[in-house]
């Protein structure tokens, strides 16, 4: 079985961060090893919210796992909260990535706009760890703010390419763009692989409402069929496929809330999309 570790926040309640990456590679049949960055009461959606940050244990739980001869097939980092803990993401990256895939979700913006408590310099060191990572996967705000372009909400089809390949060149050669709509009823991501030379694009039908963690949700699920042996293409589509059925699900229920979508429901067509593809 392969071991995955994800390095992001726990919030103890709320559908993100470890809470939502956990359970969905977990059901993916990979074994998820976690390093959490803080603890959170709940996440930050809600109006009050206790946090005990993990930073400085972070350095030790590294030590304790070198001595121990730990590996990792991958590595994925999420929501970082500091330049320090953006540091120590490249340090697992540096002492257990050699021959791991990495995947950096480099959570810092969205809407035009650096979430709150982060600055420029953040965006800096983010865009210094990405070059560390196999695939990073910016939604087009983050893509932005790595490339040192003005945000617009929308650009055409031969600018989101050329953002690509520039977003490619900051790793180590792909990159893929998240929550991109090339058609007012869609929704998906849009990917260039250099080693290919080729882009690569998964839709689905979007939905009337958007979500807290629904990106969480995407790149556990992308990292996790990449894992199990999907090709680019494949595991984008997965990804898509499963976040549209969960906020589907969601808005079934008349009373939903902000705890986020209800990806728990939409699991089972998780699993048997992974063991069909497994059957083929």
């Amino acid at each position: 079985m392969k071991r995955i570790v994800t390095m992001q926040d726990i919030s103890c309640v709320g559908k993100c961060s470890l809470t939502a990456a956990l359970p969905v590679l977990s059901a993916m049949g990979l074994e998820t090893a976690v390093l959490p960055t803080a603890v959170l009461s709940s996440h930050t959606m809600f109006e009050h919210v206790s946090f005990f940050d993990l930073t400085d244990q972070i350095p030790s739980i590294l030590h304790a796992w070198k001595e121990e001869h730990f590996a990792f097939s991958a590595i994925y980092t999420g929501y970082l909260g500091s330049a320090k803990q953006i540091s120590y993401a490249g340090d697992l990256m540096d002492q257990f990535g050699e021959d791991a895939l990495i995947l950096v979700d480099p959570c810092m913006a969205d809407h035009g706009r650096l979430y709150r408590g982060f600055t420029m310099d953040f965006a800096e060191q983010m865009k210094q760890l990405c070059r560390k990572a196999s695939i990073i996967c910016p939604n087009l705000t983050e893509a932005c703010l790595l490339l040192n372009i003005p945000y617009q909400e929308s650009f055409s089809e031969e600018d989101l390419h050329a953002m690509l390949r520039k977003l490619a060149d900051l790793c180590r050669g792909t990159a893929v763009l998240t929550g991109i709509s090339t058609k007012p009823e869609t929704i998906g991501a849009i990917a260039y692989s250099r080693s290919e030379d080729a882009f690569h694009i998964a839709m689905t039908e979007k939905e009337p409402q958007q979500f807290h963690g629904t990106g969480d949700l995407w790149a556990s699920t992308f990292l996790g069929a990449l894992c199990s042996g999907r090709r680019l293409q494949e595991a984008m589509q997965t990804a898509c496929v499963f976040v549209q059925k969960s906020i589907a699900l969601t808005l079934q229920e008349p009373d939903h809330n902000l705890y986020g979508v209800n990806f728990e429901q939409a699991l089972p067509d998780l699993i048997e999309m992974m063991q069909k593809k497994a059957d083929n």
